[in-house]
């Protein structure tokens, strides 16, 4: 079939199904919201833990969260649920009422889809799923079950080098982009990326080159400042910022007629807080630490840069509860109080 042929094909099976899935939606879930601020704050809840997300909200005081993840539950299905988990499907049913409790105090969430375990799985959808439709209609579902406008792809490890599930996804944003221009409602899209401390490698800029071959238009490239796993030292505050600089060195070849400033506007940064799954880099290795201090100074420079996101890996991890552990899932490694962390990059949202 040729490629104009699939795309009339494919743009059709995948409104047909969107028609559907908004039709369908509660009037909570297909209620159209209004964009996030241009500058946010937006950390990340690992969805896949008993918390409740509105609960950790409230007292962490984020208001914005990135909600993680989204994925199949075997390799081989289009069908996402919340971390591939079956009891917990894309339903208002599941985490509405909490993202209603977070509108009310003002902030919203964002879904994200992928992440580590699905993309060295393959259950992330598009490396699962064949169907260009189908995951377009998957990323519908989300926007229309829950109202968001910001979607998150966090593409790592195996995804990465997926050629042919890049394309596929990049395909699938295109149409649910058509979509939503059609039903009017506002949607941004952002790219979660691995970086070296000199900025993207190749294989992650290839995702955002087969972004505008196939017409997908990215709003924020985040970029993950952790994990380097080189075996070097690193000032972490001083890798974000070479990182930063080499994301937007990379936006401009991409992006040739887009001026510097509105380039740095695409720029997102996730650190993870604390000691990294690097760690203590083997018995000899160095430490790769993001501190309270680190945290206030890249809140600063942010700030400064108008770049367009500020997150961390994670939420349940923004507590002093396991001095000197490097790499857990729910404390930092690091000598703070509860949400410190938070309550220092609170101050970079902006806009709204």
């Amino acid at each position: 079939m040729s490629l104009a042929r699939w795309a009339v094909t494919a743009t059709a099976a995948a409104t047909a199904v969107a028609a559907t899935l908004f039709t369908a939606g509660s009037a909570n879930a297909g209620e159209v919201r209004s964009t996030l601020p241009e500058q946010v704050f937006s950390p990340y809840f690992q969805a896949y833990t008993d918390a409740s997300p509105a609960e950790v909200s409230r007292a962490s005081g984020a208001k914005y969260l990135t909600m993680a993840f989204l994925q199949t539950k075997v390799t081989g299905s289009c069908d996402i649920l919340w971390n591939g988990d079956p009891t917990k499907p894309v339903a208002w049913s599941t985490f509405g009422p909490d993202i209603a409790r977070i509108r009310a105090r003002g902030g919203d969430v964002v879904p994200s889809f992928g992440g580590y375990s699905a993309d060295s799985t393959a259950t992330e959808i598009a490396d699962s799923c064949t169907d260009v439709g189908r995951i377009a209609a998957a990323y519908q579902k989300v926007i229309t079950t829950y109202g968001v406008t910001r979607l998150d792809m966090d593409i790592e490890d195996a995804s990465l080098n997926n050629l042919a599930a890049i394309d596929r996804r990049n395909q699938a944003i295109h149409l649910v982009q058509q979509w939503a221009e059609r039903h009017h409602r506002p949607l941004q899209i952002v790219y979660t990326l691995p970086t070296a401390p000199s900025g993207p490698e190749p294989n992650a800029v290839n995702v955002l080159a087969s972004a505008i071959k196939y017409g997908a238009r990215v709003d924020v490239v985040n970029i993950m400042t952790f994990d380097y796993y080189d075996d070097q030292p690193h000032d972490m505050l001083a890798d974000t910022k070479t990182a930063a600089n080499g994301l937007v060195r990379a936006l401009q070849a991409l992006y040739p007629h887009r001026p510097t400033a509105q380039l740095w506007r695409m720029v997102g940064i996730t650190e993870m807080l604390g000691i990294d799954d690097y760690g203590s880099g083997g018995e000899t290795g160095p430490l790769e630490v993001f501190t309270l201090a680190n945290a206030r100074a890249v809140t600063r420079w942010a700030g400064e840069h108008h770049i367009a996101e500020l997150s961390f890996w994670a939420l349940g991890r923004d507590n002093g509860g396991c001095p000197g552990t490097p790499g857990s899932d729910d404390c930092s490694g690091v000598v703070q109080s509860p949400y410190q962390y938070t309550q220092i990059m609170l101050p970079f949202t902006r806009g709204r």
